[in-house]
């Protein structure tokens, strides 16, 4: 059985605090064996043979090694819609049989058949989900446009099913329930709380009502979305000369070159509008002017007053979700959506922000005092504005650390950095990678490595490595899970796969990255080994299927793994000379770890806050540019920073419900991330295998099969509290700093 989706794309996606993102639905569906295939007519006559194997691949079960493999290579767009359409009929036969069965409800005939149902549909998302999001062509443009209400109304077909939810509910309440495993208690539970949630028990105007919200919705979610690749595509910033590169290191320039090229400008540059080609423009370029340009684009994504702008969209959106909420019950959508996760409501998940924030804006003056130093002593004759920060903060970070990016990048190759990720997963997990060439792809950039045991030789999983930009592709970075491991019909393992937009150079080049791209590229793949490590009966309960807030805890945590020195002095080779980045390099890195923290946090925290308190505002009707400004103003926003997604452009907010209300779960997960990382340098350092055992046994291979507070007491033995978030990002520690006023 699908979770509830409301972007319809189909897949797991999970991404760092820099993408957009849709809801995570766990693939928890498999065929019901007793079940029709979708080539089986509705009429065919009972005792007839079996029917051929369906003439669209996309309907086909996925074979091959491994298990069974996505048959990439056999797509065509034209396919989707009637692969979507026969999978749905299959499926709505799948759910009738489970209603219509005449025996009284248990866990077997309704919870483990509702699992089992829906495989070819979950198999058919997922591929329509990959071109969604990786090859999203004006034709596939156009089809999410016209499938979007249909998949968003199918799914409320389903969850609204009377019939489906008295069997589910009648499981539920049964006194029979307390003899199930822990494990299939939990799954009764989800199933159950999904469908109320969902509402199951609205009456039938309600539930109608509703269908039609879900509709619309899914067909804005799909416009916003459309318009912010579009915005992407369509904005760029072409340097004519010499002049115009002035400050960028050789990989900048080196990247914009080949921008260029692929858009038929050869002998140009092309800073694209993208965070992968912004960034890294604002950090070095010397041309103020070109600087404010590619800001500007950048944070004007969907907010241009044409008819690319999202403004619109989003008031309609926050309209729709307000209206939503009052019908299933809920004060707010933002009471509705944090129902079920860690927080559990947005009061508690306000206080942490809150928190935080004070102390950030305060290292944020910090911060522009530094900056406004250097510009007056260079002569610069300026006042530090957004598309200045961090330009200075590179020159304040070279003045105060002699630490300069530029120094650091030459030593981090995408491609080593990625044999470092595969070691630490060996180190900590026991995981060994081996790339394979029997493997079909969506796209020759794509790659494939088969994932063992390292000890046993036992077959894991399946990574997939999408890592550059292109055309039709979304920006940012995310995870997903073409495949749940499970093992309730026999062992399933899992098929994940990461996803980056790092600019392509040369063939034969070494693509060199920045220190917060690596970050990045090892968050993702903390996601993948979540996925990678599940061990857990049900599909439904497998892998990064957790709680929003909690599912970004174990990506966050294995960032800390980029500046170990075991990773560093391996796998940080200079892309000319092959040497490993120099000790006093290192530490250096080390030293500046907490530099510009204000900034990061301001900037991510501004976003969050904002989702939160556009949620929090109810029905009332809401000018997105005002509430943001006016929201803003009132936080005592420093002016010399944007948020990191302006609203017009929140894809994890308005291009799907998966973060609405749910921004803040970045920071709620960093809470638990920076205290766990201490229970390792409380023992015996970063590779310390007790505590790494602990961490796996407890948070990476349990999934969603118990409470994810209870998760984390069960490695680290006790709640986490906010200061080790606070040391991890250079702030006041609340209770040590009462602590010092009490001793004077």
């Amino acid at each position: 059985m699908r979770k509830l989706l409301f972007a319809g794309a189909g897949m797991a996606v999970l991404a760092s605090a820099g993408c957009a993102t849709t809801t995570p639905p766990a693939q928890e569906s498999q065929n019901m064996a007793s079940a029709p295939s979708a080539s089986t007519p509705s009429t065919a006559p009972s005792g007839s043979t079996a029917p051929a194997a369906p003439s669209n691949p996309l309907l086909a079960k996925w074979a091959g090694p491994h298990g069974g493999l996505p048959p990439f290579a056999q797509v065509q767009v034209a396919q989707f819609k009637p692969a979507l359409e026969a999978a749905m009929e299959e499926n709505r036969r799948e759910i009738a049989a489970i209603v219509d069965t005449a025996v009284p409800p248990t866990f077997e005939n309704t919870i483990v058949a509702l699992e089992a149902a829906g495989k070819t549909f979950s198999d058919v998302e997922t591929l329509y989900g990959v071109w969604s999001s990786t090859m999203a062509s004006p034709e596939v443009q156009a089809l999410q446009r016209e499938m979007a209400p249909k998949l968003a109304a199918f799914d409320d077909e389903i969850y609204q099913n009377a019939g489906l939810f008295k069997r589910i509910e009648a499981v539920y309440n049964s006194p029979d329930k307390a003899k199930l495993t822990p494990e299939q208690q939990r799954l009764t539970w989800l199933h159950y709380t999904r469908f109320a949630r969902s509402g199951a028990k609205l009456d039938a105007a309600a539930k109608q009502k509703l269908a039609a919200i879900n509709q619309r919705l899914a067909s804005l979610y799909t416009s916003f979305s459309q318009n912010v690749l579009a915005e992407e595509e369509g904005y760029t910033v072409v340097l004519e000369s010499e002049a115009d590169l002035a400050g960028l290191p050789d990989s900048v320039r080196a990247g914009a070159a080949a921008a260029a090229e692929s858009r038929g400008l050869k002998g140009k540059w092309v800073i694209t509008n993208t965070r992968s080609s912004m960034e890294p423009f604002l950090t070095y370029s010397a041309r103020r002017d070109l600087r404010e340009k590619v800001w500007r684009n950048y944070v004007n994504r969907g907010d241009n007053g044409d008819a690319r702008d999202n403004n619109a969209i989003i008031a309609e959106v926050l309209k729709l979700r307000a209206e939503r909420a009052k019908l299933l019950g809920y004060a707010t959508h933002a009471h509705w959506r944090l129902e079920n996760t860690m927080a559990k409501t947005p009061e508690r998940a306000m206080e942490l922000m809150e928190a935080v924030w004070k102390p950030a804006v305060a290292r944020v003056h910090e911060e522009v005092r530094d900056m406004q130093a250097v510009a007056d002593k260079q002569g610069a004759k300026l006042k530090i504005e957004p598309w200045d920060y961090r330009y200075y903060a590179e020159k304040v970070r070279k003045a105060k650390y002699d630490l300069d990016q530029n120094e650091v990048k030459p030593y981090l190759q995408l491609e080593k950095l990625r044999e470092g990720m595969f070691w630490v997963a060996g180190e900590l997990f026991g995981f060994a990678f081996t790339q394979v060439d029997d493997v079909p792809v969506y796209h020759p950039d794509v790659r494939v490595w088969e994932v063992k045991d390292k000890a046993s030789g036992r077959h894991v999983g399946l990574w997939y490595f999408d890592p550059y930009a292109r055309p039709g592709k979304r920006s940012g970075a995310w995870m997903n899970a073409y495949r749940n491991q499970e093992r309730f019909r026999g062992e399933v393992t899992t098929i994940v796969s990461n996803n980056s937009n790092f600019v392509k150079g040369a063939p034969g080049e070494a693509v060199l990255i920045s220190w917060e791209d690596a970050s990045t590229l090892f968050h993702e793949f903390g996601h993948a080994l979540h996925g990678l490590s599940s061990n857990v009966t049900y599909p439904s309960l497998a892998g990064t299927s957790v709680a929003r807030d909690y599912v970004e805890f174990p990506s966050q945590l294995l960032e800390h793994w980029l500046s170990t020195p075991e990773v560093l002095n391996t796998y940080a080779l200079h892309y000319q000379t092959g040497k490993p980045i120099p000790k006093a390099l290192v530490s250096r890195i080390e030293k500046a770890a907490t530099f510009n923290q204000g900034f990061g946090t301001v900037e991510y925290l501004s976003s969050a806050l904002i989702d939160m308190k556009l949620h929090l505002a109810g029905d009332k009707p809401i000018d997105p540019d005002a509430f943001e400004r006016d929201t803003l103003t009132s936080l005592g926003m420093p002016r010399e920073i944007v948020m990191r997604h302006r609203t017009p452009q929140f894809g994890h907010v308005f291009a799907g419900d998966g973060y609405s209300a749910g921004y803040y779960s970045y920071l709620w997960s960093d809470t638990l991330t920076a205290d766990a990382f201490e229970a390792f340098t409380a023992g015996k350092g970063a590779y310390d295998r007790a505590v790494a055992e602990r961490l796996r046994k407890n948070v990476f291979s349990v999934g969603n099969t118990l409470d994810p507070a209870e998760a984390y007491r069960g490695f680290r033995g006790r709640d986490a509290g906010i200061d080790a978030l606070m040391r991890k990002r250079g702030f006041p520690v609340p209770g040590a700093t009462a602590q010092a006023k009490d001793a004077k």
